[in-house]
C-alpha cells in the first residue's frame, strides 16, 4: 500500500510538470521577442570645447583685423581739393593758406593748450579798418557832391555786420567756418554776427597774404552794387533835395497836389515838386507825404543829387 501511493504522488506532480499535447508545447517554448523599431534620437547640442592653453596661446598670436581708414594722402588730398573750393569761392589764391584756415576758425573750436590768437579775431580787427579803408575811398569817388556826414552815413551802412554776413552768405562761407561745441550752439543772432566776423577776417587775410591792391579787389566785387542800391533809406529825400537846393542857392522846394483819384477810404495822390530852372518832378503815393517823398526821390535821381537811395 506504501508503494502505490508514493507512485501515485510522483504521478501527479510530473503531470503538472510536463503538460500534454498542443498546450504543453505552447506552455514550455520560449518566447522570441518581437524586434522593436529604434526611435530617432534627438541631437543633443554642442557644447563648446573649451580651448586649451596652447589654442589661446595661437589665437593671441593671430592679429585681428584692421578696421579700413583713410590714408593720410587722401586725407590730404580732400583738404586740398576743400581748400581750393574755398579759394574760388572767394576769388583769391592764398600762398599762405594757413592764414584763410585761421580766418574761418572760432575760438571754440581751438583745441586747449591753444592761443586765441589762433582763431579769426585778430585777423577780423585788420580786415575791419581795411574794408573801411576802400569803401570809403569807394565813396568819395562814386558821389562827389556828398558832404562827409552822407558819406559817414553810407560808409556805416556799407560795414555794419549785417552786410558783412550778407556778403559772407553770397559767398557760401556759412559751411566752412569751423566752430567748436559752444559756437555750434550758438543761436542764430550770433551766428549772423559770428559770420560778419567772418567775412572781415578773410578781408584780413587777404590783406596780409595779397597786400592792399588783392583786399581792394576783393571788396570791390562784392561791395560795389551794395554801394549803389542801399538796402535801406539813408536819409529822407525830402531833406535831402531841400538841403541840395540851399547849396545851390536856389528857394525851398514847393510841393502841390496835381490830382487825387480813388475812393475816399483808399485814395491814391499825385503831386509834384518845383525848383526854379527845373523841370518839376512827380511822385505817386497813398498820402500827400509818401508821395511828396516819391516826387523829391525822382527829382534827386535825374539831377544826379548825393544821398538819395541811388545817388
Amino acid at each position: 500500500m506504501k508503494d502505490e501511493a508514493k507512485d501515485i504522488a510522483t504521478q501527479s506532480i510530473e503531470a503538472q510538470a510536463a503538460p500534454e499535447g498542443e498546450a504543453a508545447s505552447k506552455t514550455l517554448a520560449p518566447k522570441t521577442p518581437e524586434p522593436k523599431t529604434p526611435e530617432p534620437k534627438t541631437p543633443e547640442p554642442k557644447t563648446p570645447e573649451s580651448k586649451t592653453p596652447e589654442s589661446k596661446a595661437a589665437d593671441a598670436k593671430t592679429p585681428a583685423k584692421k578696421k579700413r581708414t583713410r590714408s593720410s594722402k587722401d586725407k590730404a588730398k580732400a583738404a586740398a581739393d576743400a581748400n581750393a573750393a574755398l579759394e574760388a569761392r572767394i576769388g583769391h589764391s592764398f600762398t599762405d593758406p594757413n592764414l584763410l584756415m585761421q580766418a574761418i576758425t572760432h575760438v571754440s573750436a581751438l583745441k586747449s593748450g591753444r592761443k586765441r590768437g589762433d582763431s579769426y579775431q585778430r585777423l577780423e580787427f585788420l580786415g575791419d579798418h581795411v574794408l573801411g579803408l576802400v569803401v570809403s575811398d569807394m565813396l568819395f569817388h562814386a558821389y562827389p557832391n556828398a558832404d562827409e556826414g552822407e558819406l559817414s552815413k553810407r560808409l556805416a551802412e556799407l560795414v555794419r555786420k549785417e552786410s558783412c554776413a550778407d556778403v559772407a552768405k553770397s559767398l557760401g562761407l556759412l559751411d566752412d567756418i569751423k566752430l567748436g561745441s559752444v559756437g555750434s550752439s550758438a543761436d542764430a543772432r550770433l551766428r549772423k554776427s559770428i559770420l560778419g566776423d567772418i567775412c572781415e577776417a578773410v578781408i584780413g587775410a587777404i590783406f596780409l597774404d595779397g597786400g592792399h591792391a588783392a583786399a581792394d579787389e576783393f571788396v570791390k566785387r562784392n561791395w560795389t552794387e551794395r554801394m549803389h542800391k542801399p538796402r535801406r533809406p539813408l536819409r529822407d529825400p525830402k531833406t535831402v533835395l531841400q538841403e541840395w537846393a540851399q547849396g545851390k542857392g536856389l528857394p525851398t522846394p514847393v510841393y502841390r497836389e496835381v490830382e487825387r483819384t480813388g475812393p475816399h477810404h483808399d485814395p491814391q495822390f499825385r503831386v509834384a515838386v518845383d525848383l526854379p530852372g527845373l523841370a518839376p518832378a512827380e511822385g505817386i503815393g497813398g498820402s500827400k507825404r509818401a508821395a511828396e517823398k516819391v516826387a523829391a526821390s525822382v527829382m534827386i535821381e535825374r539831377e544826379g543829387v548825393g544821398g538819395g537811395n541811388d545817388g
